[in-house]
């Protein structure tokens, strides 16, 4: 193989490797002597600051690193930094459950169960991709039905409805009292579910 040939192998070895890469490692690999392998490292390191790439090679005790150009750091703590995602709160915990464990249920039958408004609540969650619109009810108004959606069942790690807790358990998932809600929520849910069902 000729040098540029040997030097572009080391390259590519090197973004995939990742980890520093010793000169003796490549050496053998190529059945050259070490120092000849240590001088295509120092070519190709040279060839980077040369042209002003955005990749460097860093040298550890005779050993090599492909890296990021340190000029660059600003942009890549910008991209890579995770922005911080708010949790969902109380009362958008407390309509999802609703919605879960009753879907298809319509925007009525939530506010029957919580005893308060849940319209800004609802398109907080819709506007997360949580919950979505099922089409409408055949009751008086063609209300519209809600369910929830395959991201709910990422974000909360279930494969199917089929495996949500059971409802007694809700409760232990939603970690703070809402002071509007005179009971529980799961008892809420259990006496809707097991008392006469809202005509959807």
């Amino acid at each position: 193989m000729t040098k540029e040939k040997i030097k572009s192998a080391i390259e590519s070895i090197l973004f995939v490797w990742g980890d520093p890469l010793e000169a003796k490692v490549v050496a053998d690999l190529f059945d050259i002597p070490t120092s000849e392998a240590l001088q295509y490292f120092r070519e190709l390191q040279e060839d980077y600051e040369e042209k002003g790439s955005g990749l460097c090679l860093r040298e550890i005790d005779k050993s090599f690193q492909l890296c990021t150009n340190p000029e660059n750091d600003d942009y890549i703590q910008r991209l890579c930094t995770p922005v911080r995602t708010r949790k969902l709160s109380q009362s958008s915990l407390e309509v999802l459950a609703i919605i879960a464990y009753k879907q298809p249920v319509t925007k009525a039958q939530i506010e029957s169960i919580r005893g308060i408004r849940s319209d800004r609540v609802l398109e907080g969650l819709m506007l997360k991709g949580l919950v979505e619109e099922l089409g409408r009810s055949n009751a008086i108004g063609r209300p519209y039905l809600y369910g929830t959606t395959k991201e709910f069942l990422r974000l909360f790690g279930f494969e199917s409805l089929k495996e949500l807790p059971e409802i007694e358990e809700i409760d232990e998932l939603i970690t703070e009292e809402d002071p509007e809600l005179d009971t529980p929520l799961a008892d809420q849910i259990a006496m809707d579910v097991n008392g006469e069902q809202t005509e959807i």
